[in-house]
């Protein structure tokens, strides 16, 4: 075998579609596009996804449902476990913001219950599950709104 013999496969290269050259090519006069319509014509073959050619289409047909609260993006949530690792005795917002558990961003704060709670602590300013306000007193601690 040499470079100058290497050649592909029989059947591996297919020569390309010439196509307006003429009634013998099959392929004449309107080059396979059909007779007018956007798909006839250069450059505006497509249209996007979902356009049904006028009427409206199913995703504005469909009913709205449901709802998005504002307030959802600027609560965020403490797992009950991990006031534990606090050292503060009175604990709020602030507090929660220095210790990295709460983005700055936030403007509430909800306390979940997950995992136990041994210290006493006084929450302030901070909302909660059921679970946690039981979780949180009785371990000792105290709530203020």
């Amino acid at each position: 075998m040499r470079l100058n013999t290497l050649k592909p496969a029989d059947g591996a290269r297919k020569d390309r579609v010439r196509v307006g050259r003429g009634i013998g090519s099959g392929l004449g006069k309107t080059c396979g596009r059909g007779h007018k319509g956007s798909f006839a014509r250069s450059g505006k073959g497509k249209i996007k996804a979902g356009f049904e050619g006028g009427q409206m289409p199913l995703r504005k047909r469909m009913p709205k449902v449901g709802f998005r609260s504002k307030l959802k993006f600027d609560t965020a949530e403490v797992l009950l476990y991990q006031l534990e690792n606090l050292e503060a005795g009175e604990i709020d917002i602030t507090v929660l913001r220095d210790a990295g558990l709460v983005p700055a961003k936030a403007k509430q704060v909800k306390i979940v219950k997950k995992g136990e709670v041994t210290k006493k602590f006084a929450l302030k300013g901070v909302m909660f599950t059921p679970g946690a306000k039981a979780a949180i007193e009785a371990a000792g601690g105290s709530i203020s709104e």
